[in-house]
């Protein structure tokens, strides 16, 4: 069965932290697929817990980006479910140990102006354990303009380059982490110029055009 808006109870809420509680017919494993609550994502959080009782367990599970669910600890996996009870008097306490892991993504600066025709390089310095970012290329509007690259990290650097689009103003850089989405940064804007279609040499005696005729003075 898919996911049901009424089923999923908040026991606890504050600004930081919510705690919530989901009853199905569903198993845990298809409760813990990607997508599962992807209906609830204007509700869930990073960072939030929540008691599952599924079909075949009882779990507590992790929220991660984007209402993602980790696979969490097992309670109860050989018989039905317990029934949970909730009143206004209950004391509920959940202590959760945890460490600090620092991911950070620094995206190199671009230039203001890129001419059309050439590449656009890109380059971040990568903290913490992620092996591959995602590098997109958006418009004035957020909008994805392909191609987008995967890009390993290699020594803490991931390096690529992107075709230049259209001649425009308000082009920016994404690079994201390639498993988790949360970690993201974007470039300041920047505009593709139009080829100058112009070099000028000079003979010792006259500017030159790129086809090599003096330019004309009048």
């Amino acid at each position: 069965m898919p996911y049901i808006a009424t089923d999923l109870v908040p026991l606890i809420q504050t600004a930081r932290f919510n705690l919530w509680h989901y009853r199905s017919t569903d198993l845990k494993a298809d409760i813990v697929a990607g997508g599962y609550f992807s209906g609830a994502t204007s509700r869930l959080q990073a960072g939030d817990m929540m008691i599952v009782q599924a079909a075949d367990a009882m779990a507590i599970l992790p929220v991660r980006a984007n209402a993602g669910i980790g696979p969490g600890v097992t309670l109860d996996g050989s018989v039905t479910p317990i029934a949970l009870t909730r009143t206004v008097a209950q004391t509920f306490r959940l202590v959760q140990a945890a460490s600090a892991v620092v991911a950070t993504i620094v995206l190199a600066p671009l230039v203001a102006g890129i001419i059309i025709g050439t590449a656009i390089p890109v380059s971040a310095q990568v903290t913490g354990p992620i092996n591959q970012v995602v590098v997109s290329l958006r418009n004035s509007q957020g909008a994805i303009i392909p191609p987008t690259r995967l890009v390993p990290v290699e020594q803490g650097y991931a390096t690529t380059t992107l075709p230049t689009p259209a001649i425009g103003t308000g082009y920016r850089i994404q690079v994201e982490d390639g498993d988790d989405r949360g970690i993201v940064v974007t470039s300041r804007s920047f505009n593709i110029l139009p080829d100058l279609q112009l070099m000028l040499t000079e003979d010792g005696v006259k500017l030159l055009q790129e086809n090599g005729s003096a330019i004309a003075q009048y």
